[in-house]
């Protein structure tokens, strides 16, 4: 088992940060990247590609914290919408009274090398006469 690769730790983080600010009788505000694909959420409430989503049982119905997504049905501006986030979106869990809880960390993609440069020469070639 040296190769064995381990599935992410922030779905369970997630659940266990989420029972820790209710138990403290505080909000959980989940913290959602838009942008990640398959994310549904109401974009006028997007923010600078983020989203912040009250998750406290009395602002919500339903909610699922899976292994590779959170979704829950809720009310924005009065009108129902059902959130969908895949794990890969959630940035963070922190309580709306005191900030307290977790950020996750971004897989970010590496940059591309930049292309090589090759220098040109100016003009066609040219001969020289030499005597």
């Amino acid at each position: 088992m040296d190769n064995m690769v381990m599935t992410s730790s922030v779905p369970y983080l997630l659940r266990a940060i989420n029972e820790w600010i209710l138990d403290n009788n505080l909000t959980p505000y989940l913290i959602v990247d838009a942008a990640v694909k398959e994310t549904s959420v109401p974009l006028e409430y997007v923010k600078d590609g983020q989203i912040v989503l009250n998750i406290s049982p009395t602002a919500i119905r339903d909610l699922v914290i899976g292994d590779e997504f959170v979704a829950f049905s809720g009310r924005f501006g009065g009108m129902p919408h059902e959130i969908f986030a895949p794990i890969d979106a959630v940035m963070g869990i922190v309580s709306k009274e005191n900030g307290e809880g977790m950020w996750f960390p971004r897989e970010v993609a590496e940059p591309e090398p930049p292309p090589k440069l090759i220098k040109k020469p100016k003009g066609p070639p040219a001969l020289k006469v030499i005597k």
